[in-house]
């Protein structure tokens, strides 16, 4: 809760902020980094991200994708999808099958939208949020490797919880069709079952790099 109090404050100092001139700024021309361009009505965008956030108190990476149709400069309405890349070890107590050594996979997806201010500046603010569902299994990573018996690969434990992420980008217009945008969320999860994982040790905060493609 402390997290999302934090959260919230700086969302509403920003927007104070940034969303005085708004409306004043050059709305006939997108400016990036090195010229202006055209506007659009409306376009559409997809986006690759990674999130530097911990699960279950170890470094997780996190890798997102999501796009979807930009309105009127100002809102994206679109899906994403994100999936652990590094290896998370379950601990022994918590191991589907005792004495191996397990990994949990953390994955979530659901509905994407972004709201920019300022989308026409070559630097501007974006809130985004992602709203779906997540889920964790334990699987053996190295399925490869020879084992006694059968099924090692199959996942095991699986579970499914609500998962919501509210974060804050400092976007800049590099060209017309690409933007990069580092920025901050924090991840909610809410009903994690799962053993070894609730709710708390799922949540956490991420701290993010992202790149965007499309028509602006």
């Amino acid at each position: 809760m402390k997290n999302l109090a934090v959260f919230a404050l700086f969302l509403t100092f920003s927007l104070s902020s940034f969303a005085q001139d708004v409306e004043d700024w050059d709305t006939d021309r997108i400016h990036t980094l090195f010229n202006s361009n055209p506007v659009r009505s409306s376009g559409g965008y997809g986006a690759v991200t990674n999130k530097f956030t911990s699960i279950n108190g170890q470094y997780a990476n996190l890798v997102e994708m999501y796009g979807g149709w930009f309105i009127n400069h100002r809102f994206l309405l679109g899906l994403s999808g994100a999936a652990v890349t590094n290896d998370l070890p379950v601990p022994a107590e918590y191991a589907a099958i005792p004495g191996e050594n397990l990994s949990y996979m953390y994955g979530q997806f659901g509905l994407k939208t972004e709201y920019v201010l300022g989308s026409n500046r070559t630097f501007h603010v974006v809130f985004d949020l992602m709203t779906g569902a997540g889920f964790t299994l334990q699987y053996d990573r190295y399925y490869y490797r020879e084992y006694s018996g059968s099924h090692r690969d199959r996942p095991y434990n699986d579970d499914w919880f609500f998962v919501a992420e509210p974060g804050v980008q400092l976007e800049v217009n590099v060209f017309k069709w690409m933007r990069f945008a580092p920025g901050y969320s924090y991840r909610a999860v809410y009903g994690s079952s799962a053993d070894g994982l609730s709710d708390s040790k799922l949540s956490g905060n991420n701290f993010n790099l992202t790149l965007k493609f499309g028509k602006f």
